[in-house]
This record gives structure tokens, sequence and C-alpha cells, in this order.
């Protein structure tokens, strides 16, 4: 850092530092205002398309829910017929070896 002495011959310090604090150069206060603004615009449009992603997400999950839910309905009413049928088919069976055990008895 030049110190003061060294120039105060050339450059009036504190008349630069008057001027840079001064309200008569709104510019840079201005300037800076637009670029928190901008900024601030900036991260606020990210953030929008982050929460638009993940509401297509949440979408996306609750079709895919409601599908796996459907496909599970299905599957539990097809179990329960086969279940069914696999109860008539043992008692039929289980009917024939009656049936057959009586043959052999009566012969």
């Amino acid at each position: 850092m030049i110190p003061r002495k060294a120039l105060s011959g050339h450059v009036d310090v504190a008349h630069i530092h008057s001027v840079i604090d001064s309200a008569d150069r709104p510019d840079y206060i201005h300037t800076m205002a637009d670029n928190i603004n901008a900024t601030f615009e900036h991260e606020l449009k990210r953030l929008e398309k982050r929460v638009d992603a993940l509401v297509h997400v949440c979408d996306q999950l609750q079709d895919e829910n409601r599908s796996l839910k459907q496909r599970q309905d299905v599957l539990t009413s097809e179990r329960a017929n086969l279940l069914q049928k696999n109860e008539q088919v043992r008692a039929r069976v289980e009917a024939m070896i009656g049936r057959l055990k009586a043959m052999e008895q009566g012969s």
C-alpha cells in the first residue's frame, strides 16, 4: 500500500474517498443492486426448475404406484382363482382315489 504522504502530491486521496462514498455516484450502488437482483432471479429460476422436476418425478411415481397397485390387485385375484381351482382339483382327485379304493375292495 502506498502511504498517503507519497500520494499527497499527486492525488487527493480524501477527494477520491469522498467521490466513491458519495450519493452522487449511485451507479455503483445500482449496479451492485442489479447484480444482486440478477443473481436472486437466477437462483429463483433455478429453484423453480428443480421444484418442477420434483413435481414431475412425483407425478411419475404416483402413476407407477397406481399401476403397481392395479397389477397387485390383478395378481391377487388370479392367485385366489388358482387357489380355488387347485382346491377343486384336489377334491376331485381325492374323490377318484376314494372310488378306486372302493372298486379294489369290491373286487
